[in-house]
């Protein structure tokens, strides 16, 4: 049984870096570094809380392709349930190719493919209302799922005692409110990223985000800051915590790592604080090296991280939780 069931998007990345030019037309230009891995959203999450020693389950929509077989395959290695994948006969899986500057930053050219199929039908409701927690990661690029059938899922899970939580990517179709309106009713924890956030709300600051989110029924929203860490609110409280000082290597995979470690925050059943600090740390520890979760820690890493940066008390609250 899985703790936290991630439903979205689940991508083949092809990454190269450094990329700070682009080459001429017609023509070769060389580069360090290449490699391949698994995107998206959903899966990106799950693989940061399988590697965070949570039990995890992906549910996505892939092409009967070499893609899609890399994504199962790498996936079942890191221990995450696979079950809930469907593989499509009618497209090719989704796929990303990543340019990576010498600072770090990341330029995108992305084929939706399979994720534009999924559909309320393809979920497993009882892998759902067995977990914890679902995580609907992905929303506003699942032209299929988007809006009122996203909703009818989340709200499903909390009728069967699952948390639900949300993430969303970069919605060029400027749709934003349009369709996270019915789902947000039915979200207890919401985490976008500030530049998100201000498109969703049409607000300009985390605070005044948030408050715009929470009267649309959002319980906990988690507002991700980059270089300055995070914002987080709930009924009871409102707090800033500033993002680990690492060195930057690649910035891919960041903001679902954090999201990984709010998860496990919530699901060890810490205070707000610490549940941020932890998202930090995970988000952080994600920068450190080259893909989406290849920096990332296991849970007793993430903890000796914080314990050198925060202290010992996080040894001594590690010990205090059963995952």
């Amino acid at each position: 049984m899985s703790q936290v069931v991630c439903v979205g998007i689940v991508v083949a990345d092809v990454w190269g870096r450094p990329i700070d030019d682009q080459p001429e037309h017609g023509r070769l230009m060389l580069v360090d570094d290449m490699g391949m891995g698994i995107g998206g959203c959903a899966a990106n999450t799950g693989l940061g809380l399988a590697k965070l020693e949570v039990d995890t389950a992906i549910v996505g929509k892939i092409g009967n392709d070499g893609f899609g077989r890399f994504i199962r395959e790498s996936m079942a290695e890191e221990g995450i349930d696979t079950s809930g994948i469907k593989v499509t006969d009618e497209t090719n899986t989704s796929a990303t190719m990543i340019m990576i500057d010498g600072a770090g930053e990341r330029t995108f050219l992305h084929c939706i493919g399979a994720n534009a199929t999924m559909q309320p039908e393809d979920i497993d409701m009882k892998l759902v209302g067995d977990a914890q927690i679902l995580h609907f990661a992905g929303a506003l690029v699942m032209p299929g799922f988007d809006g009122e059938p996203a909703a009818s899922v989340m709200k499903a899970a909390q009728e069967a005692g699952t948390r639900t939580a949300l993430d969303v990517v970069w919605d060029d179709t400027g749709r934003w409110m349009e369709l996270l309106a019915p789902v947000l009713p039915h979200t207890d924890i919401f985490l976008p990223s500030f530049p998100e956030a201000v498109e969703i709300t049409g607000r300009q600051t985390p605070e005044e985000a948030a408050e715009v989110l929470m009267d649309h029924g959002v319980k906990t929203v988690g507002i991700k800051l980059g270089e300055e860490g995070c914002y987080v609110r709930n009924a009871e409280r409102e707090i800033r915590v500033p993002a680990y000082e690492v060195e930057v290597v690649d910035g891919t995979g960041s903001g679902d790592a954090f999201v990984a470690g709010f998860l496990l925050g919530t699901l060890a059943g810490w205070d707000l604080e610490d549940v941020a600090r932890m998202a930090n740390a995970v988000g952080a520890l994600c920068v450190t090296a080259a893909g989406t979760t290849t920096g990332l820690r296991g849970f007793h890493g993430t903890i000796d991280f914080l314990a050198e940066r925060e202290g010992d008390r996080w040894h001594e609250l590690s010990t205090q939780i059963a995952l």
